[in-house]
């Protein structure tokens, strides 16, 4: 393996983006035939695109608390949303920390993942992030024109405020200043190496975008507008949902395109990785429906169920130097893989505790690619709902907030993709072993919002 990463050059930079919410088929180069996604397909037409790749969680801030700690969602201690964050360290390790520690300069542009509902920017830098600038909160981060955003420069906190903006209206869309502020820091440490992670807010609700971008699909879409409301709800009314959504996708990959033209201007593209996903499953908020565009491709359902169209996500890498171009790759993998991979790839200190496999042979194409007997999940929504994948075969469990005998779903993925045909009946002894091996997978919750129903009875059990 080492010698495999010899072959990287030395450092190399580092740009892991995250779309919010945007489902598995939303992209063209994963079948999307109406959205117009032409830089992200460009990306998957010189690197290597993954079509077996799984979020860490159905919703947010569980998902980006695997991503971070290269952990799945039975061992994090933010397992799903709420009022709260994850904790100083030496408490849940987040691998920027490591990679900072290896000569980093590190960076989080956009929606913060080492919470939920919080403002507490100061963490950012705690965690190991030399510069941060954006959402802390999830809930703030539903409005596209915010009164206020946060920057983190080395420890030092500023409330960056936008007068004008009143949530849903304003003179500052806060995905331009995402994106400008992910330029000027590239420009800022083309020198690297440097590890940024841009968390974009889009396609999440509100939905908002531009009326240029709008202007481009009203044609396409010919959509009749909603009667007008005098006023928002929580999300912004949208006239025209159709259309802003497929703007919001299409401005998202437009901005893709001002990073990589970015990476090449500066001379230093052949040096920098450059990998692309979604936190999560297509939504259906806010007036969006994922049927509009067929968001979740061949999967069934999408953001917050448990099926493939809730966890898997699209995962795009591209690093022209090192990555061979058109490969298509059907390796199983998952958010938590992501922190032993960079962390070889940087040279920094290994993982100890993490759940993840590193993805550097199957990403340079050299070297045997280990892989993972099972992937496991856990989601407190709902009642509560586990899952695991182990080869061909997929469980979930429901209610398992309260039931200690949950109803449950199993599904052969070699025949079923779209997870449609229940075959519990069928197979009682895959089941117990899939449910011995979820038992194992998971280790009792630190933060008292996530726990099982086996572990609420425990106490009153003789």
């Amino acid at each position: 393996m080492l010698a495999v990463v010899a072959q990287a050059q030395s450092q190399p930079n580092i740009i892991y983006i995250l779309a919010d919410d945007l489902g598995y088929g939303d992209l063209g180069c994963y079948g999307q035939q109406i959205i117009q996604t032409p830089n992200l397909d460009r990306m998957a037409d010189e690197g290597i695109r993954f079509t077996n790749h799984y979020a860490g969680s159905t919703v947010c801030g569980p998902s980006r608390s695997c991503l971070l700690e290269g952990k799945h969602s039975g061992n994090t201690y933010v397992r799903g949303n709420g009022e709260l964050q994850m904790r100083e360290d030496p408490h849940d390790m987040i691998f920027p920390q490591a990679l900072k520690q290896a000569g980093y300069h590190t960076a989080l542009i956009g929606k913060s993942g080492l919470g939920c509902n919080t403002d507490d920017a100061s963490l950012l830098h705690k965690k190991g992030f030399d510069y941060f600038f954006g959402f802390t909160s999830h809930t703030q981060a539903h409005w596209y024109f915010p009164q206020y955003l946060w920057r983190n420069d080395g420890g030092t906190v500023t409330k960056v405020k936008y007068p004008n903006n009143t949530l849903h209206e304003g003179d500052h869309y806060s995905s331009e200043l995402v994106i400008d502020e992910a330029l000027a820091y590239i420009e800022q440490q083309k020198e690297g190496p440097f590890f940024l992670h841009l968390a974009f807010q889009i396609p999440h609700v509100s939905l908002r975008a531009k009326e240029e971008w709008k202007a481009k699909y009203r044609p396409i879409l010919n959509e009749t507008p909603l009667p007008p409301k005098n006023k928002h709800p929580h999300y912004s009314y949208e006239r025209e949902p159709k259309t802003t959504f497929a703007a919001m996708v299409s401005y998202m990959d437009h901005n893709m395109g001002l990073l990589l033209a970015k990476l090449e201007e500066l001379g230093i593209a052949d040096n920098t990785l450059v990998m692309f996903a979604s936190d999560n499953g297509a939504m259906e908020e806010g007036g969006h429906m994922r049927a509009s565009f067929n968001s979740s491709g061949e999967l069934r359902g999408g953001k917050r169920d448990m099926w493939g169209g809730g966890i898997r996500t699209p995962m795009i890498a591209w690093w022209p130097s090192k990555i061979q171009p058109g490969q298509v790759t059907d390796h199983v993998s998952a958010f938590w893989d992501i922190s032993p991979t960079v962390r070889e790839l940087a040279g920094a200190k290994a993982q100890a505790d993490t759940d993840g496999i590193s993805m550097v042979p199957v990403l340079l194409g050299q070297g045997e690619q280990a892989t993972h007997d099972t992937l496991y999940w856990e989601f407190f929504e709902r009642g509560g709902k586990r899952a695991i994948l182990k080869g061909k075969w997929k469980l979930i469990l429901y209610k398992t907030n309260t039931d200690l005998d949950p109803r449950l779903e199993l599904f052969d993925l070699s025949r079923d993709i779209g997870e449609t045909k229940n075959v519990a009946s069928q197979h009682p002894e895959v089941i117990s072993e899939l449910r011995k091996l979820m038992d194992s997978a998971h280790s009792p919750a630190e933060h008292k919002q996530f726990k099982l129903a086996a572990e609420l009875m425990r106490p009153h059990c003789p």
